[in-house]
């Protein structure tokens, strides 16, 4: 098989223009990581008390916000069920994080560990542990339980990371990231919210960007040097995980922990043109990417709608 070497991938492009030196890049996230990275042990003030009258998440982020079981809802009952989703969404992004880490490793198993590249993926490896341990303390700390996601997912997940290819694994990272990242991007400006929540949403949000800059940059060059084969199971793997996340995106049994009847509420969410509306327009900027780059072909498509995150 005939190698593809960075002066054959200089001279390559895709949609959205000539691929960029991997080096180059990593030398300017390995930059931005030294004047911008968090210690949120010693960042956030964790013995800080829960702030009364204020949410740990935006209403409008709420699963059922807008729904008919919202409008019965109490102020206090939604303001208890956003407490419960903000500790799902963490526990998601602690499950997924995890994944992440994994296929990191994996990718620069074989690449020179002198390289710019391999060092900037294990400074990512570094502060996806500190963002995992932040998320756990969070939800510690406003006094939800943590939500794993149901069996037969955390187990398809085994599946899919063990099959997915190095593209798969960074289109994967990337729908792990920017729906969250564009939800924490309207929650740590947002003084309706809980102070630590934001902070926590602060730092997540500045380290995530370089995490996806690596992610989108990898993502493109695999898209156009990898053998056909494995473009199209990336479409594939890709479009599944899309359809595992979205029905992981909030853990049903927050509902029945509100006193909220489980079956109707999950009726509801789907039903919901708000909620339709937020999961898209926060997958948006990702699937935009996606379509560019030919990640959205073929099978892949008809699963990311069936997902509900593509229109």
């Amino acid at each position: 098989m005939t190698t593809v070497t960075d002066e054959d991938i200089q001279a390559l492009r895709d949609a959205l223009g000539p691929l960029r030196d991997r080096e180059q890049v990593a030398a300017r996230l390995l930059e931005a990581s030294a004047k911008h990275s968090f210690d949120p042990d010693t960042e956030l003030d964790w013995d800080s008390a829960v702030e009364d009258g204020k949410w740990f998440w935006p209403p409008e982020l709420v699963s059922l916000y807008d729904t008919p079981l919202w409008r019965k809802m109490s102020e206090e009952q939604r303001m208890e069920l956003a407490r419960h989703e903000a500790a799902s969404l963490a526990s998601l992004g602690i499950w997924f994080e995890i994944i992440l880490m994994q296929l990191l490793v994996r990718h620069i198993y074989d690449k020179s560990v002198t390289s710019k590249h391999v060092r900037y993926a294990l400074t990512e490896i570094a502060d996806e542990c500190r963002h995992s341990m932040m998320f756990a303390r969070m939800i510690e700390w406003g006094g939800a339980p943590s939500y794993p996601v149901p069996r037969r997912y955390h187990n398809l997940a085994r599946v899919l990371k063990t099959i997915s290819t190095t593209p798969g694994s960074f289109a994967a990272t990337l729908l792990g990231e920017e729906i969250l990242d564009w939800m924490q991007r309207l929650t740590f400006p947002d003084e309706r919210v809980q102070s630590l929540v934001r902070g926590v949403t602060r730092i997540h949000v500045v380290e995530e960007a370089r995490h996806v800059r690596y992610a989108r940059e990898e993502l493109r060059r695999q898209m156009v040097t990898a053998p056909l084969w494995e473009r199209r199971l990336t479409r594939l793997n890709c479009g599944e995980a899309a359809r595992v996340f979205s029905v992981c995106f909030v853990n049903p049994q927050v509902y029945d922990n509100v006193g909220l009847d489980r079956h109707e509420a999950v009726a509801q969410v789907k039903a919901s043109g708000h909620r339709a509306e937020v999961m898209q327009t926060g997958a948006k900027r990702l699937t935009d990417f996606f379509d560019d780059i030919g990640v959205l072909n073929g099978v892949g498509r008809r699963l990311w709608k069936s997902s509900g995150l593509l229109a």
